[in-house]
């Protein structure tokens, strides 16, 4: 039985395997994003803690938005083991250059996913990713305006609690 549905999966096990791996990354990014937002928490950037706990909801529903594709194609989405996950920081400017580090990481990801499925013939797969590869360029844009608007404000003095209380200006 499990040959049969596998051989009428409406996805390419290469898309499949691949997506498996973002559905890792995914759930990675959100488990690493509720700790920044604890580290923030911590060390009193309770705005950026707020942003934090966002980024952390929306990897998990990127994440979800994956596996259940998985399962309309017919695929078998795994759930993943999260491990490695940092909980410690030297700076906010540390913890948002982590974050755009991460971010630029999902990005080729995703992208090397598109690729593939190009290479396969795999339409269904290219489609569904397109909103992740916009999603990607709005992901990067953000945290790249955080880090430009640290930059200009400077952390001496009360820079600290001015660049925690600008990062409200990119919680949706």
């Amino acid at each position: 039985m499990k040959d049969i549905a596998r051989q009428s999966m409406s996805i390419k096990v290469e898309s499949m395997d691949l997506l498996n791996n973002q559905i890792k990354m995914e759930a990675h990014a959100s488990a690493t994003y509720l700790a920044m937002a604890s580290w923030c928490e911590q060390n009193g950037f309770f705005t950026s803690a707020k942003f934090f706990r966002k980024q952390s909801e929306e990897e998990r529903e990127h994440m979800m938005k994956i596996f259940d594709f998985l399962i309309d194609v017919g695929g078998s989405p795994y759930s993943p083991e999260v491990t490695n996950i940092n909980h410690d920081y030297s700076s906010i400017i540390e913890v948002f250059e982590a974050t755009l580090e991460h971010e630029t990481a999902v990005t080729k990801s995703i992208h090397n996913i598109v690729l593939n499925a190009r290479k396969v013939d795999d339409i269904t797969t290219e489609r569904f990713l397109d909103w992740f590869v916009m999603e990607q360029v709005e992901e990067e844009n953000t945290i790249r305006d955080i880090l430009d608007m640290i930059a200009i404000t400077g952390t001496d003095g009360v820079g600290l609690q001015v660049i925690d209380d600008h990062v409200g200006n990119w919680i949706n």
